[in-house]
C-alpha cells in the first residue's frame, strides 16, 4: 500500500512538474475591449517575433512559446492604441487583466517581476486614475486655451510626483530587477541620461547581468554618443541610385538627416518642410539626407520620377536605415538632426517650426 501511494504521489509530482509543454504562458481577461485581434511581441536576446491573436471575445486570449531564451512581450490593443508589457519567468503563466477604458491601471500578475510592478502602480493608482482623466480632458477641451496650460501643468506635477516615488522605491529596492524596470519607465531621456546613470549607480552588482541594465547601459552610450555638441558618428551606406553616402561626401558644411517612416503620418516630406527647406536654402550650403524605412527602393524611386527636387535617399534596403536609426539613437519619428561644419550635432528635432527656425538662425549668422 506504502509503495502505491508513494507511486501515485511521483506521478502527480511529475504532472505537476513536467506538465507545461510551454515556456511561457500568458492569459487576457480584460474588458471592454472591442477589437478582436491582439497583436504580442516576443524579444529575448536579439530576438523578435509577432503573434497576431484572433480572439473569439475580445480581450479573452491565451498564448504560449516554446522559446526559452525571451525576457518580454509586448501585448498591443485596440488597433495597437494601448498596450501592456510582461517580463517573462520560465514556466511560469502570467494574466493581463483591467479595464481597457482605465489602460494605465492594466494589471500583469505571475512572476516575481510583474507582481511588484502591479503593486507600485497599485500604490499610485490616485494619481494615475487623474492622469487618465486629464488625458480625456486634454481631447474634449482642446479649444479651450486657458484649461490646456491648466491641464498640462497638473499633468507634469503628477508626473513628477510619479517619477519621484519611482525613486523612493528604487532607493529602498536596489537589489531588485523591479528597480531597472522603473529606471526604464520613467527616466528615458535622448538628450539626458544624468538620471539613468545616477540611478543605475544605486544598484546592486549583482543586477548588472540582468538584460534590462544592460539595455540601459547601451541606452546611455548611445545617447552621450549623439548629444547636442557631440560629433556626428560616421557612417558609409548606398542610397537609391547605389551611390556611397557618408559624411565626408558631403561637400556643404551643413548636413541634415531626416529620418521617416512610410506609416508615420507626420514623416511625409511637406509635413517634415523638407520640401521648402530644400528650395530655400543652396544646395552648396545646405547637404540634405533622407533616411526612410521603406525597404523597396525601386519603388521609391519610381515616386520620385516627377518630383523636381533631386532627393538623397537611403531606404532600409539590407538594413541601412535601421543601422542609421540605431547609430544616431533615433527614438520617434519623425526625427531630424542638424550637423555643423565641424561635425557637431547642432539640434535634434521632430518638429519642423524649430528646424526651420534654428536654420534660418544659423544661416543669418553667415
Amino acid at each position: 500500500m506504502l509503495n502505491r501511494i508513494t507511486y501515485l504521489l511521483g506521478l502527480l509530482f511529475c504532472l505537476t512538474s513536467c506538465g507545461k509543454d510551454y515556456s511561457y504562458r500568458i492569459e487576457g481577461k480584460i474588458t471592454n475591449v472591442r477589437d478582436s485581434i491582439i497583436y504580442v511581441v516576443f524579444e529575448g536576446n536579439g530576438y523578435k517575433t509577432v503573434d497576431t491573436l484572433i480572439c473569439e471575445k475580445p480581450g479573452r486570449f491565451s498564448v504560449e512559446t516554446q522559446n526559452e531564451n525571451l525576457n518580454t512581450a509586448t501585448v498591443f490593443f485596440e488597433n495597437k492604441t494601448h498596450w501592456a508589457t510582461v517580463y517573462l519567468e520560465l514556466k511560469k503563466s502570467s494574466v493581463i487583466s483591467g479595464d481597457i477604458k482605465e489602460p494605465l491601471l492594466l494589471q500583469v500578475k505571475g512572476g516575481r517581476i510583474n507582481d511588484q510592478l502591479t503593486r507600485f502602480k497599485n500604490n499610485q493608482k490616485e494619481s494615475l486614475q487623474e492622469l487618465m482623466k486629464l488625458t480625456q480632458a486634454m481631447k474634449t477641451d482642446s479649444d479651450n486655451s486657458a484649461r490646456q496650460t491648466d491641464i498640462t501643468a497638473r499633468m507634469a506635477d503628477i508626473n513628477l510626483q510619479l517619477a519621484e516615488n519611482a525613486v523612493q522605491y528604487i532607493k529602498d529596492h536596489p537589489d531588485e530587477e523591479t528597480s531597472v524596470v522603473l529606471i526604464q519607465d520613467f527616466f528615458l531621456d535622448p538628450d539626458d541620461t544624468r538620471k539613468i546613470d545616477e540611478l543605475l549607480a544605486l544598484l546592486d552588482p549583482q543586477l548588472k547581468n540582468f538584460f534590462l541594465y544592460l539595455e540601459l547601459e547601451q541606452y546611455s552610450a548611445r545617447a552621450k554618443r549623439t548629444a547636442l555638441g557631440a560629433e556626428a558618428p560616421d557612417f558609409s551606406v548606398r542610397n537609391i541610385d547605389g551611390k556611397t553616402v557618408s559624411l565626408d561626401s558631403f561637400p556643404q558644411a551643413y548636413k541634415l538627416l531626416a529620418f521617416t517612416a512610410p506609416w508615420c503620418d507626420q514623416c511625409h516630406t511637406q509635413d517634415l518642410a523638407l520640401d521648402q527647406i530644400i528650395r530655400q536654402y543652396p544646395k552648396e550650403k545646405l547637404g540634405v539626407l533622407l533616411i526612410t524605412l521603406d525597404s523597396d527602393a525601386g519603388e521609391v524611386r519610381s515616386q520620385l520620377e516627377k518630383d523636381s527636387i533631386d532627393w538623397n535617399i537611403v531606404t532600409d534596403s539590407a538594413g541601412q536605415a535601421i543601422r542609421l536609426i540605431d547609430l544616431y539613437n533615433v527614438n520617434v519619428l519623425p526625427h531630424c538632426l542638424l550637423i555643423g561644419d565641424d561635425k557637431k550635432i547642432l539640434l535634434k528635432t521632430a518638429n519642423d517650426i524649430e528646424l526651420a527656425q534654428t536654420l534660418e538662425n544659423v544661416f543669418e549668422e553667415e
